[in-house]
């Protein structure tokens, strides 16, 4: 089955302001966030891409813009379930703000347990995103052959949700998980089990090319500091 190529939107305005944006319209990427979106050809140059599927938010296509200029023969396609979690009431709040509400702490400690106020379930959210993945594979195996790559730009709670997923954790583990914007974490999916290629990478991804395309050493990645996860993602590093 194919190899997943997840991406992480690059650093958002909301991002850089300490809000939780969710599906709030108009979040863009900012400065930084324009710079990781540029330097994505590069770091994918090495990779056959199949196809590329964005969430519908505007800082998911705005990171994929460049790579789509780079590659005007690369199809883009829109999926509804790897959108942003539905924060509901908590949109475009202040995140110190958020973390003195009681369900902060079911968030961070039991997120199996957490809804959102006027929003969706975490579980909910995860399944969603879990059969949208299992959907694309198939698709882009028909499509393309078992050994295709293809590239997903999604948010940090739908990122880290896929790979608990991938990894057979259950979601309230699933804070343990941290990806910067515009990392990159790569799922090889078989038969039998998915297989975790790297995990919010930031560096050179050449190695992840099929074996007739001959890749550079595997950099490292970077771990998150904080004791909290940071819902929605967090800006990564400054």
């Amino acid at each position: 089955m194919p190899t997943l190529i997840l991406v992480r939107h690059g650093r958002s305005t909301a991002n850089t302001a300490g809000v939780l944006a969710g599906r709030t319209p108009g979040v863009a990427l900012d400065e930084r966030g324009a710079a990781q979106a540029a330097a994505l050809p590069g770091r994918l140059a090495g990779l056959p891409l199949a196809a590329a599927v964005s969430s519908p938010l505007q800082r998911c296509r705005e990171t994929l813009r460049p790579l789509l200029a780079a590659r005007p023969e690369l199809e883009l396609h829109t999926e509804e379930r790897i959108s942003e979690c539905d924060y509901g009431d908590w949109s475009g709040r202040k995140l110190a703000e958020l973390a003195d509400e009681p369900l902060m702490g079911v968030v961070q400690q039991h997120p199996s347990a957490a809804a959102f106020p006027g929003g969706e379930s975490m579980r909910g959210m995860q399944a969603r995103a879990v059969d949208a993945v299992r959907d694309w594979n198939a698709r882009i195996e028909a499509g393309h052959g078992e050994d295709a790559v293809y590239v997903m730009c999604s948010h940090g709670d739908i990122i880290k949700a896929l790979v608990a997923d991938a990894l057979g954790m259950h979601l309230d583990l699933f804070q343990r998980i941290h990806a910067d914007p515009c990392s990159v974490t790569a799922i090889r999916y078989t038969r039998l089990r998915p297989f975790l290629l790297r995990l919010g990478d930031t560096g050179d991804l050449a190695a992840l090319a099929p074996r007739e395309h001959p890749g550079a050493a595997e950099p490292g990645a970077r771990p998150a500091a904080d004791a909290d996860a940071a819902v929605g993602g967090g800006a990564g590093a400054p």
